[in-house]
């Protein structure tokens, strides 16, 4: 095979890795935002089950303090009844008091309700916090894993960075700059071989005299159609499928 094509194909492979690389460390960042947001979710519905015990603790402590008042009411009442001598004011003082005293009834019934929904919240506060726990630990041995390969990665785009320098160096630098141009323009497939007389990257058919002359791989040779890098091996089908 001509010399320049086989220069072109090892900078090719090492461009082609380059480039595997690349979009690797492309993709940790987001990667490792999106394990950072699962640990934290579990964490926010820990936040939120420990949040729900606190309301509930507060909703009780107010309905205690409205039973204090109500109490406090009715000892009000009681000791004006003691000082009433008018039997309408005793009677609407007692009207007072059971009134207050219903009250109470709600309120600790009410209590009652807060007290089983305070025994949930605390079991679902045990749970998310297993769920917190377990998800951190999962979370940050995955992202140290990532940073691991991060590093391992960035070593090796460093290596094949510096291994390209010189593979690019022993092409002249007009077919380099040609090559360039298509492995920008048309991916990883810049250099392709022929086969069946066709493109190995479009696979339209080639002209007959195209084929011959990437045989004699006297010059460099680019397909008519998508001016793709050409070449040709004893190995390749030459003939044209059927």
């Amino acid at each position: 095979m001509q010399e320049i094509i086989e220069k072109l194909l090892i900078l090719q492979d090492c461009d082609r890795k380059i480039s595997r690389v690349t979009q690797e460390l492309a993709h940790i960042g987001p990667e490792r935002e999106s394990l950072k947001a699962k640990a934290a979710s579990t964490q926010t519905a820990l936040d939120a089950a420990k949040l729900r015990v606190k309301q509930i603790e507060s909703e009780r402590k107010q309905r205690d303090l409205e039973i204090e008042g109500k109490k406090a009411q009715i000892e009000k009442y009681l000791n004006q009844q003691l000082l009433t001598r008018k039997n309408e004011e005793y009677k609407a003082l007692t009207h007072e008091i059971e009134m207050a005293k219903e009250v109470i009834f709600k309120i600790e019934d009410a209590e009652i309700v807060l007290m089983e929904q305070a025994e949930v919240a605390q079991k679902n506060v045990v749970t998310a916090t297993a769920e917190a726990a377990a998800a951190k630990k999962l979370v940050d041995d995955q992202i140290g894993q990532l940073n691991q390969r991060e590093e391992n990665l960035k070593k090796e785009f460093t290596e094949l960075t510096a291994g390209r320098a010189q593979l690019a160096a022993a092409v002249d630098e007009s077919t380099r700059n040609r090559y360039e141009r298509i492995f920008k323009s048309k991916g990883e497939n810049a250099v392709v071989g022929v086969e069946h007389s066709a493109c190995g990257g479009c696979h339209m058919k080639l002209p007959t005299q195209i084929v011959t002359n990437c045989r004699a791989q006297g010059e460099i040779i680019t397909c008519p159609n998508c001016g793709r890098i050409l070449y040709f091996t004893r190995d390749m089908i030459l003939k044209a499928a059927d």
